[in-house]
């Protein structure tokens, strides 16, 4: 019998393997005291998630645009709240987009990490027989 296969978006929100969909990326939890860090080799599959040195500078891009797209979502809100833009309110408007930028970094540093390797890695291929519930490494 076969098992279920474990769909993409799950295995991003999760933070799962690219390519066993079952082994969890990083260490740590996302807010925490215990930092969150990339894992060098998946737990369940044993593949490199890092696939060559200096590959999840590429991160800093995608978090750029997430980054981005969570300023403007927070100004149209601010400017909702407040009104436009002058000098009496600038500095709700200062402060506002910075502590979203950062409360929202461990997220950015997670779903854009997760996002190359799902999405944005052509040579990254999910492989479907890795994706069972016990792996045999005999």
């Amino acid at each position: 019998m076969m098992a279920e296969k474990t769909s993409k978006l799950y295995a991003i929100v999760h933070s799962k393997c690219p390519y066993c969909r079952r082994g969890d990326v990083f260490t740590g939890t996302m807010y925490g005291f215990n930092i969150q860090r990339t894992k060098e080799f998946c737990g369940h599959c044993g593949k490199r998630i890092e696939i060559e040195p200096g590959y999840f500078y590429a991160a800093m891009y995608v978090s750029y645009g997430m980054n981005v797209a969570e300023m403007i979502a927070v100004s149209i809100l601010v400017y909702l709240f407040v009104g436009g833009l002058s000098d009496d309110n600038f500095l709700y408007y200062l402060v506002s987009i910075f502590g979203a930028c950062f409360l929202l970094y461990p997220f950015n540093y997670r779903y854009s990490i997760m996002l190359l390797l799902h999405v944005l890695s052509p040579n990254i291929k999910y492989k479907p027989h890795y994706d069972t519930e016990v792996l045999d490494r005999s």
